[in-house]
């Protein structure tokens, strides 16, 4: 149901029809690094910012693990951006539901989709929709307060949790799994999960990945912060890094010294109470168990070049919960959406842009989003010069009485603002930098209005 909260301290925008108008589809980093680099190529174009949540800044504030509070220091930034008086934020608003591309065509000179790549992608082998086999995806988005996430069924009820991939996504999911709850308490992490965590009974995890340890996707920084973790010996299966030194030094600088700190580590023979294991060369075959899952069985895979091979040998690694990590993809939010199908991406065309996973893929990091981002900014300025998007368009004058005709609360920025004076404040009740609302009725109650 959709709450019709009526609002009338709205923050007030130039209506000039004649400028140029940009419809942003995401307000994740992709979506505001454009923004941010739109207004300097095209100084006084008016920027919509379209978000299907209520509240801003997407993987940033659902994504980034909450014991990375630095990372999300990139909010101020987009904040700056916000505050902008040409750029207007539209929460609420769900591309392909609420409103569609050939609306969005009809009022804007430039549309930009960063809408990101939320969907998992899945291993495909028996037994994967047993009790206990979860999406990584959906476990972070579980304890960031992702409201779609929020009452997905965590049992950690166990001793050994098994994740299948070797990015540092996965490294995400074991850190907040073996991190002491005492540091977990001081962060943004949701209180519902930390109940659940804190009666959690793991003292095992093991990351397994289908390459060799030359192939992982983590980096250094993540993988150093699992060897400090208190109480956790990180630990590697017998003879699977033993020769790794004879050629490390042939390695480029920025893998040399992430195989090296993995090769000194396997060096350091330690007995702690928890234990954070990586296992190489196995693809996954099946997942065991009746309702929920006992165990998982593994082929032993070679490597040819960089491409691993399975081969006939297998063997079942008792476990009792189960994390996929192996990537995302974006989906075709609607039907009119220039979507390839093989690269789950958006091409850019004349008046129509793809930033951020919608364009490159579901890789990088937030500095790989930035670029990329920018990348499309300067080719729509270089558009923009050409002529090549003059067509004169309403904006979001259009769009607006769509929305009120559907009956749509949206949330602005002041909007957001209230959210987020709210959250902070529930935070400090419990000694946190905030508590995320994960309600999106909530949310829209304290900051919804009917436009």
């Amino acid at each position: 149901m959709r709450w019709i909260y009526l609002n009338h301290s709205i923050r007030k925008y130039s209506k000039h029809v004649n400028r140029f108008h940009v419809g942003i589809v995401g307000a994740g980093p992709a979506g505001f690094y454009c923004a941010q680099q739109l207004l300097k190529k095209i100084p006084d174009c008016q920027i919509d910012i379209y978000e299907r949540l209520p509240v801003p800044f997407g993987l940033v504030r659902y994504g980034v693990a909450p014991d990375h509070p630095e990372v999300k220091n990139v909010i101020n930034t987009f904040t700056k951006t916000a505050s902008n008086k040409n750029v207007r934020f539209i929460g609420n608003v769900s591309l392909g539901c609420d409103i569609t591309l050939a609306q969005l065509k009809y009022s804007y000179n430039a549309i930009v989709l960063a809408y990101g790549a939320d969907e998992d992608k899945k291993l495909n082998i028996a037994g994967e929709n047993l009790s206990n086999v979860l999406s990584a995806t959906k476990f972070i988005g579980w304890y960031n307060g992702l409201p779609a996430n929020k009452n997905i069924k965590v049992d950690l009820d166990v001793e050994h949790a098994v994740i299948v991939g070797q990015g540092n996504v996965a490294l995400d999911v074991a850190r907040i799994l073996l991190t002491p709850i005492d540091e977990l308490r001081k962060t943004d992490i949701t209180e519902y999960s930390l109940e659940t965590l804190t009666q959690s009974k793991v003292k095992k995890v093991t990351l397994i990945g289908r390459r060799g340890p030359l192939q992982v996707a983590f980096t250094i920084k993540e993988f150093r912060e699992m060897l400090k973790l208190p109480g956790v010996s990180t630990n590697f299966f017998e003879n699977q890094i033993n020769d790794i030194n004879k050629i490390i030094s042939d390695l480029p600088r920025p893998r040399r010294r992430l195989i090296q700190l993995m090769y000194d580590a396997s060096q350091q023979i330690e007995v702690r109470n928890k234990s954070f294991d990586l296992l190489f060369l196995r693809t996954p075959i099946s997942i065991l168990g009746n309702t929920k899952m006992e165990g998982i069985e593994l082929a032993i895979n070679h490597l040819e070049g960089e491409k691993a091979v399975v081969t006939d040998d297998k063997y079942t690694l008792k476990c009792d919960i189960a994390f996929r990590s192996i990537g995302y993809r974006s989906v075709q939010a609607d039907p009119d959406v220039p979507f390839n199908k093989i690269s789950s991406t958006v091409p850019q065309s004349i008046g129509i842009y793809s930033v951020g996973w919608l364009s490159s893929g579901p890789v990088g990091v937030i500095l790989s989003t930035m670029s990329n981002a920018f990348q499309a900014a300067s080719l729509i300025g270089q558009h923009f010069d050409k002529g090549l998007l003059s067509e004169q368009k309403a904006g979001y004058n259009y769009i607006s009485k769509v929305l009120k005709d559907k009956g749509i609360v949206t949330v602005d920025w002041d909007g957001w603002m209230r959210i987020d004076k709210v959250e902070v404040e529930r935070g400090i009740k419990h000694g946190k930098p905030r508590e995320k609302i994960v309600n999106i009725d909530e949310m829209l109650q304290i900051g919804g209005i009917l436009k």
